[in-house]
């Protein structure tokens, strides 16, 4: 087995913005790549545990999202779901095609809205304390106020909550035309999501469902050999076919 390495690279994303990403793997890239985004307000080295593990023997690639951690600031307007989706696959571009998506959070959320429009870009699915969005307006409407009142004490750019937030239906809508295979990662005592997980069991191709013991919302950071364990019985399962 081949020592890993890492290579740091700026993107050009959405309309040209600076994205920040980091690969690291065996010296000779082999077998899917794996794709991890990050949750709002978080940045990329939320993965670095996860991806100690991973490396030595899967390529990972992290980045940080428009206004996160080394990815430079967009102006106000250039957070949408559409500018997130665009430098997603500006990163796909480097990492290569197709891919298994892993996302925590929004992240999943972004992973799961690529699988839906460009399904030919993705290997599989890791979904970390994931929800796939909202179908009624006043549940919207809900969750954007939450994200209001919590970017009002983080320091982020201006207009930077507005990728967090929710305006259609799209995603859960088209839930059950995703058809690649699903890993569900997810803490004991995230609640808010225990619901989510199970919409994906029955809608997803869900390979297997993790439920870690004592975890909250950042499951992948307090108990990342548990997640990486998983994340790496199931590459094992996609490359058995």
């Amino acid at each position: 087995m081949s020592a890993p390495i890492a290579a740091t690279t700026t993107l050009a994303g959405t309309d040209g913005l600076h994205i920040a990403a980091e690969t690291r793997g065996p010296d000779g890239r082999s077998g899917t790549p794996i794709v991890a985004t990050t949750g709002w307000a978080n940045t990329r080295s939320v993965w670095t545990s996860m991806v100690d593990d991973l490396c030595t023997d899967h390529t990972v690639t992290t980045w940080d999202l428009r206004g996160h951690g080394a990815s430079a600031a967009a102006p106000p307007g250039d957070y949408t779901r559409a500018h997130a989706l665009g430098d997603l696959t500006a990163v796909l571009d480097l990492a290569g095609r197709p891919a298994v998506l892993m996302g925590h959070s929004l992240g999943g959320f972004l992973s799961l809205a690529h699988a839906v429009d460009h399904p030919e870009d993705v290997a599989g699915l890791v979904l970390v304390a994931t929800g796939p969005g909202f179908r009624k307006v006043e549940a919207r409407e809900q969750w954007n106020e939450s994200v209001r009142t919590a970017a009002d004490g983080m320091d982020l750019p201006p207009g930077a909550e507005e990728i967090s937030m929710h305006h259609d239906a799209h995603v859960i809508d088209h839930l059950a035309e995703v058809r690649v295979p699903v890993l569900v990662l997810l803490g004991e005592r995230d609640k808010r999501f225990a619901a989510s997980a199970a919409l994906f069991e029955r809608d997803l191709d869900v390979r297997e469902s993790v439920v870690v013991a004592d975890m909250g919302h950042m499951v992948h950071v307090k108990a990342p050999g548990r997640c990486a364990g998983a994340v790496r019985r199931f590459m094992a399962g996609l490359a058995d076919g």
